[in-house]
């Protein structure tokens, strides 16, 4: 047998063995995003578990997977009767007013950094670095202005105070997706006649969609979920769902049932967003990493 045959035939040999390790390699890698998978998704799993049982099963050993009963329109009534879902609606007015404030004006400062360099070149990480300052420094001097203000304890309030602590992240964000859309586009805009506000609202906001919709959608969640603002600053008009959920937990006693339906439902709106615009949030997420 020639030297050429031999070279020929060996590869074809090596075939079977290199697709055994190529599929050992895949069981190995799929094992491993199940096991995260299950990792990650316990909490959410033992929340809803816990939102139908009955009291009886919260602390039975050993545990109850699957209820027997399920408890949940009785869990439902409490939340209802205690104010659970007033809170939740409470959330739901004081986030999405913010959220849609700080959009409107953290594009618009956004657009200034990205086609004027407003400020210079450091002027939009100093906007930035607002994000950093740690909440629980500056919430005692806040509530000594609201207080003068009459705004504790009212939705304006919150919303205002929400809005503007959202603004650095948005500004950062849309700052750089605005960059990714063309100038050239919106000069021909102009020279056919289009206003600067036309022009950004046909034309660079529908190309930057993807990213406002990503922004808009993490901003919703850390307004959503922040709770030391609205611990202090909210009394019994505007009580937040986070702040409701401690009033489960008592120095004797846990309604566990409660407060893992309050969890339940506050889940929701985020998932909801989440999944209507998850195509979007994977655009926006990834345009402009690669250029």
């Amino acid at each position: 047998m020639t030297t050429r045959a031999v070279e020929s035939i060996a590869p074809a040999a090596t075939r079977p063995r290199r697709g055994r390790h190529k599929a050992r390699a895949y069981a190995w890698r799929y094992a491993l995003i199940a096991a995260a998978l299950i990792f990650f998704s316990f909490p959410a799993f033992w929340i809803t578990t816990i939102a139908f049982k009955s009291s009886s099963e919260y602390f039975r050993n050993p545990p109850v997977w699957i209820p027997a009963n399920p408890n949940i329109a009785q869990n439902l009534e409490k939340v209802i009767r205690t104010g659970g879902l007033t809170a939740i609606g409470n959330s739901l007015i004081v986030t999405v007013s913010a959220t849609a404030i700080a959009l409107v004006v953290g594009t618009l400062a956004a657009y200034s950094l990205a086609r004027f360099n407003t400020g210079g070149n450091n002027f939009a990480f100093w906007i930035l670095s607002q994000r950093f300052l740690p909440p629980v420094s500056v919430v005692f001097p806040v509530f000594l202005l609201f207080r003068v203000l009459r705004w504790v304890d009212t939705f304006h309030g919150l919303i205002i105070l929400y809005a503007t602590f959202s603004l650095p992240f948005v500004v950062w964000m849309m700052r750089s997706y605005i960059r990714e859309v063309p100038v050239e586009v919106e000069e021909s805009a102009q020279v056919d006649g289009a206003s600067r506000l036309r022009t950004i609202v046909s034309i660079t906001l529908p190309l930057a969609s993807p990213g406002l919709i990503a922004t808009g959608i993490f901003t919703f969640i850390f307004n959503w979920n922040e709770f030391l603002f609205a611990l202090v600053l909210s009394r019994t008009n505007v009580i937040t769902y986070p702040v409701k959920l401690t009033s489960y937990f008592g120095p004797e006693s846990a309604f566990w049932g409660e407060a893992a339906t309050v969890s339940l439902i506050a889940t929701l709106p985020v998932v909801i967003a989440t999944l209507l615009m998850q195509r979007y949030l994977a655009t926006g997420l990834t345009l402009g990493a690669v250029k």
